[in-house]
């Protein structure tokens, strides 16, 4: 029953087969097989290719099946239509095309292999690479808002360097009453005299000034902390939500652009082992001399030319047979006298009733 599985798989006539060698039978048995087992890798392949992208097994199970199915298809077509022929150069030229869709076909039943075996060593790539995003990520958020909390930063050190600034100011007449009243500046006569007092006068009024500027200013600066404060809260959310989008860079063609930043070598050898298998039927059916089923399938096809050329050639000669005697009995049918003769009357009538007609008009016309 495998046997006949295989048979089936090989594209070849089950019934003229069935006549030949077993050794005959063998070799399209093997190169059924492989057509099989190319579909089942390709079924793998494809799967877990829909996997990554869809998240979810069933669609990837069905698009697998779909896609294996039309694999073993086109194997099926390549290997069941190469002909042997005399020359190899003709079978060479014959099998061209053949070839090139079998690379195709090869190409892409493994690069989804390749992504699933260097699985581990892709997702290293992918874990730098979004390390990378997140903090690029990151930067660009932070420029975004950067002006604003430049803005809010500037006035807030505007406003607490004008606090500072009279804080000095009223600190500087401090001291100048108090050196006065001491002596050791000023009028550098000790006491409480006029100039003192003109002094200690000028220190009140900037230490009340200070105090309304302080009120003043610290209800702003603790206003633009309260907006720094949410403009940081809309950054960290801002990078909160984008996050997820940097997590989920790890789809199919994530994994295929990490994958070409890895070594070469061993994904090349890979793709090198199912080209071999893909074309593997095609080459055995180049190089393996012409077979039992060969010239068998050979005498059924010229066979069949030689009664299709015969039917052709036949019904030739019957039309132009046919065409010689029509032509032959026309040509007695005009020479017939009383034909004539019913032909001339038949024309006489339909010419008077003609003339008939054309009076009867013309009179209702008048």
């Amino acid at each position: 029953m495998l046997k006949q599985f295989f048979i089936l798989c090989s594209g070849a006539d089950k019934d003229l087969l069935e006549g030949c060698a077993e050794g005959e039978q063998t070799k399209y048995v093997g190169i059924g097989a492989t057509v099989f087992f190319t579909a089942v890798m390709a079924f793998i392949a494809s799967a877990y290719a829909l996997f990554t992208v869809f998240d979810n097994i069933y669609p990837a199970l069905l698009f697998g099946l779909v896609w294996s199915l039309l694999i073993f298809n086109l194997d099926r077509f390549i290997v069941s239509t190469i002909r042997k022929r005399d020359k190899f150069s003709s079978e060479f030229l014959q099998a061209t095309p053949r070839i090139i869709l079998a690379v195709i076909i090869a190409i892409v039943i493994s690069k989804p292999l390749e992504i699933k075996i260097f699985e581990k060593e892709i997702n290293t790539v992918l874990l730098k690479e979004k390390n990378v995003m997140a903090l690029n990520n990151k930067k660009e958020v932070a420029n975004y808002f950067k002006s604003d909390l430049d803005e809010n930063k500037a006035e807030i050190d505007s406003l607490k360097s004008e606090i500072d600034k009279k804080e000095k100011e009223v600190n500087v007449l401090y001291e100048t009453y108090i050196t006065e009243a001491e002596g050791t500046a000023g009028t550098k006569k000790l006491g409480k005299g006029p100039v003192f007092k003109e002094k200690i006068a000028k220190h009140n009024l900037a230490s009340a000034e200070l105090e309304t500027i302080r009120k003043t200013n610290l209800a702003k600066i603790a206003e633009k902390e309260s907006k720094t404060k949410i403009l940081q809260q809309d950054l960290e959310k801002k990078v909160t939500e984008t996050q997820p989008i940097i997590d989920g860079f790890d789809g199919l063609m994530a994994r295929i652009n990490a994958l070409d930043k890895l070594p070469w070598l061993p994904s090349f050898f890979i793709m090198l082992l199912f080209l071999a298998i893909e074309t593997s039927p095609i080459i055995a059916k180049l190089l393996s001399p012409k077979g039992e089923y060969d010239f068998k399938l050979e005498d059924l096809e010229t066979a069949l030319k030689a009664t299709l050329e015969q039917d052709k050639y036949q019904r030739a000669l019957l039309v132009k047979t046919s065409a010689a005697m029509h032509d032959k009995v026309y040509s007695d049918i005009a020479d017939d006298k009383n034909l004539y003769d019913l032909q001339r009357k038949k024309a006489t009538e339909l010419l008077e009733l003609q003339a008939n007609n054309f009076v009867e008009k013309q009179k209702r016309t008048l």
